[in-house]
């Protein structure tokens, strides 16, 4: 059996490379079989260059849309399982064994706890601790770090491409109709770049924006410059 580990950049070469490097020491260090997929969506950097020189397949699209961009990667992939993991995001052995673990015992998916890398402000560490309480309660996965089956995947028809945004809560539910889903106990690490390159007001914001439209604000790319905007560079 293959694991096929699916990652979505745009403009991700300084540190994509990190990202792929962890996926495979993990991988290996499970011992499983494993291909990992790069889904380059229209990037002007050396996104695809850094994806083949860290043993990664490439595949080109320019949808700018994150949940049409997995959803390629997921038609090039040839594994019984899949794994999605942002490009600026981290994993290790101890979340992946987790996760193949709770596949063997009968899971049809599930996701992680986050935590971001470097310095941010004190409102995102508490307001992290909210979400990840949240997502537990709720059963959802972070959108960085998904799991599941291939079945199950196809069974509700993959990622929602309607979704601009929230696409990784719209899974969530959908595989949990299909079976047990779970969020392990071991977590992931992922950048918290947006939360120094943005103030607090401009993040609160933008989210406040988001959820006053309700469903509509998250099928469309406008609004959502916070995730589609002009990535701005990560403050020392």
């Amino acid at each position: 059996m293959v694991i096929s580990f699916i990652v979505p950049a745009y403009n991700e070469e300084r540190l994509l490379g990190a990202t792929l490097d962890a996926i495979h020491a993990a991988a290996r260090a499970c011992g499983e079989p494993h291909e990992v997929i790069v889904v380059d969506d229209a990037s002007s950097d050396r996104t695809a260059e850094v994806a083949a020189a860290h043993g990664a397949g490439v595949v080109h699209v320019r949808c700018r849309q994150i949940a049409a961009t997995r959803a390629a990667g997921a038609r090039a992939a040839r594994g019984d399982w899949l794994v999605f993991v942002d490009a600026d995001t981290l994993i290790d052995a101890t979340v992946l064994r987790e996760a193949f673990d709770a596949l063997r015992r009968g899971a049809v998916g599930g996701g992680a706890p986050v935590r971001f890398d470097g310095r941010v402000p004190a409102y995102a560490r508490v307001l992290l601790v909210l979400l990840v309480w949240s997502f537990r309660l709720q059963r959802l996965a972070a959108g960085c770090f998904l799991f599941c089956t291939r079945a199950a995947f196809e069974a509700v028809g993959g990622w929602d491409e309607a979704y601009f945004g929230a696409e990784e809560v719209v899974l969530s539910r959908a595989l949990k109709r299909q079976g047990r889903f779970v969020v392990l106990r071991a977590g992931v690490l992922t950048s918290g770049r947006k939360l120094r390159a943005y103030s607090g007001r401009e993040l609160f914001s933008a989210l406040w924006q988001v959820a006053r439209r309700g469903r509509r604000g998250v099928q469309q790319r406008e609004g959502l410059d916070l995730w589609y905007g002009e990535r701005r560079d990560d403050p020392p």
